[in-house]
């Protein structure tokens, strides 16, 4: 196998050709190729409690539960970030059938502009456990519109299923206290003076019953008012003073180096060439 310096001494010349014939083309595609700023878009899991009713009313809070919730509650907000049905929302919220230009007459037109929107949108956790939206356009100022809306929906998507849940309990807890009551009057008329101990141990039963439920109404009632967020917007995106993409330098530092390795492997392959026939 021939030395590294002999080999680029021979053959230097073809080596640095294809080295500026790749750069030069490198350099023509990133000049041509249409520029995407991007907008970035970050929250963080809102704190357990805040949705759940136990947390809130129950004691000791601040020992139990952080400020913030785990990197871990993100995975369900990945999970729905996959849904077309968000970009379908937010691409109507933005009337993005018109930017992508869809023809609005075609079926599922804001479901196809929805899934334009998905392919140049990036939903993901960080390192640090936060949530980031990143979507690329060729318009900084809607590149930054588009990520703060897909963020918007993922948190209301959130924030609405917990409500639903709350307002279902809720429900469910009026419901069981209509029956309670019902019970108890029927009770009361049944009793005379002469009740037995049994039956007054049953109202009192009731009783208790009848006020833990009012108890759990009211708390109910305050989560479905309070309605919970599912996310902490720590920073909205905002439109970006350069591009993102294409990346000039990145892509020509790239360019050069896998140039001057191919370069290097046809020198080789040229060199056992000339060996062999020598």
């Amino acid at each position: 196998m021939p030395d590294l310096f002999d080999l680029v001494s021979k053959w230097w010349k073809h080596i640095l050709f294809l080295l500026l014939i790749s750069l030069a083309v490198t350099f023509l595609m990133v000049s041509i190729a249409p520029k995407r700023y991007v907008g970035i878009a970050t929250a963080l899991p809102a704190p357990t409690y805040g949705t759940d009713k136990l947390g809130v009313f129950g004691e000791n809070v601040e020992t139990l539960y952080p400020g913030i919730g785990t990197a871990d509650d993100l995975d369900f907000v990945l999970g729905t970030a996959r849904l077309d049905t968000v970009y379908s929302s937010a691409a109507a919220d933005l009337k993005l059938v018109h930017y992508y230009k869809v023809d609005p007459e075609e079926k599922n037109a804001s479901k196809k502009a929805g899934l334009i929107l998905k392919g140049k949108t990036k939903v993901y956790k960080s390192d640090f456990g936060e949530l980031k939206v990143k979507c690329w356009d060729a318009n900084a100022a809607q590149a930054a519109d588009m990520a703060n809306t897909v963020m918007q929906k993922l948190q209301q998507i959130h924030q609405d299923v917990q409500t639903a849940n709350n307002r279902s309990m809720l429900n469910n807890i009026g419901q069981e206290l209509v029956k309670l009551k019902a019970d108890y009057q029927a009770l009361k008329d049944s009793m005379t003076a002469r009740s037995n101990s049994l039956l007054s141990a049953r109202e009192q039963n009731l009783v208790q019953q009848i006020q833990e439920y009012e108890r759990l109404q009211r708390q109910y009632s305050l989560m479905v008012n309070a309605k919970p967020q599912a996310l902490i917007i720590t920073e909205s995106a905002s439109p970006g003073l350069w591009p993102d993409k294409p990346k000039p330098k990145r892509t020509l530092l790239a360019a050069a180096v896998l140039s001057l390795f191919f370069g290097l492997l046809v020198a080789l392959i040229l060199e056992r060439r000339r060996m062999i026939r020598s």
